[in-house]
């Protein structure tokens, strides 16, 4: 790759993620320059981003930066560990802004070593309905942090395979996509359409159902077993593995083992009281998960209220 206009020192995103792991957000000129080369990075991945084992794997995080920071302390430190997050960064949690430029400064700083997806929530649309879009100006007086923030969102990838046998995608499938190649064809540097299939790979959800069903939501469909095994069999895959849907117990297997959610939100909106897990794929693809709570009480910090609505299920 050649030298980014953009470009970090590791020294300054070392810096910047010692600070981000206090619960200290970034200046915006920094949020700026990190966005910009988030977006280089990004940009060079394919919709179906390749991934190898060994990896740990991790469902919705919704703005609930202190129970990230748990994450890391039950999954291991990145670099130390690889790391697939499925999307859903923020809105809802208190500290989305935290959240996300972690995230970000960590794929920045290590790119081969954390991988990204979209989740329905890296939405313009929806952020300014759920939280990221007001906790931006509450912190920074502007929504300038918000635009460069929601621009890195058109550039991060659809889905991953990892060592050609798992599928990770934040939702589910799409009647539209029945082939890996169909998904590394579509056009994903926009919003997130209102339908389609972009749209439905964030969206869907697994029921217990026999073929495909108008999905609650409103966006997206439900779909059966016999979808998600037509889908592994055709794409050579062995399992599918998703997050967007609390689970109560932190993961839920469904269709034979076939697929799986990973919910990785503790005590989701800080009142649902779930637990929460993280999916480790060993060399051989063996399946570890691990279970954890919410971040103690005197390891987080609450915001004082100010007005801005709670923003829950």
């Amino acid at each position: 790759m050649a030298a980014s206009k953009f470009a970090l020192s590791f020294h300054n995103l070392d810096e910047q993620i010692e600070r981000l792991m206090k619960g200290e957000h970034l200046r915006e000129g920094e949020v700026k320059n990190l966005c910009l080369r988030a977006r280089e990075i990004l940009g060079e991945e394919s919709n179906v981003v390749h991934v190898r084992a060994p990896v740990t794997l991790c469902g919705d995080i919704h703005g609930q930066f202190y129970d990230l920071v748990e994450l890391f302390k039950v999954g291991g430190e990145c670099p130390d560990a690889n790391y697939l997050f499925l999307g859903d960064f923020v809105d809802r949690g208190h500290y989305s802004v935290e959240t996300f430029q972690l995230l970000l400064a960590l794929k920045v700083r290590y790119p081969l070593r954390i991988t990204l997806i979209r989740g329905n929530h890296e939405s313009r649309q929806i952020t300014q309905v759920y939280g990221f879009y007001d906790e931006c100006l509450r912190k920074y007086g502007s929504a300038n942090v918000w635009k460069y923030c929601t621009e890195v969102f058109d550039y991060i990838s659809l889905s991953a395979v990892i060592e050609n046998s798992v599928f990770a995608v934040h939702g589910g499938l799409s009647p539209s996509l029945s082939t890996l190649d169909e998904i590394r064809e579509l056009d994903r540097k926009q919003e997130v359409p209102h339908e389609g299939p972009m749209c439905d790979l964030m969206w869907s959800d697994p029921e217990e159902i026999t073929g495909w069903g108008i999905s609650p939501r409103g966006a997206g469909y439900v779909f059966g077993e016999d979808v998600v095994k037509m889908f592994n069999r055709q794409n050579n895959l062995d399992i599918i593995c998703r997050a967007h849907q609390l689970v109560m117990e932190g993961y839920k297997k469904m269709f034979d083992d076939s697929l799986v959610t990973v919910w990785s939100a503790p005590n989701y909106c800080y009142r649902c009281g779930n637990v929460a897990s993280i999916l480790e794929l060993n060399e051989n693809l063996e399946k570890c998960f691990k279970i954890f709570d919410a971040a103690p009480k005197d390891e987080r910090v609450v915001p004082v209220k100010n007005g801005v609505p709670d923003y829950f299920l």
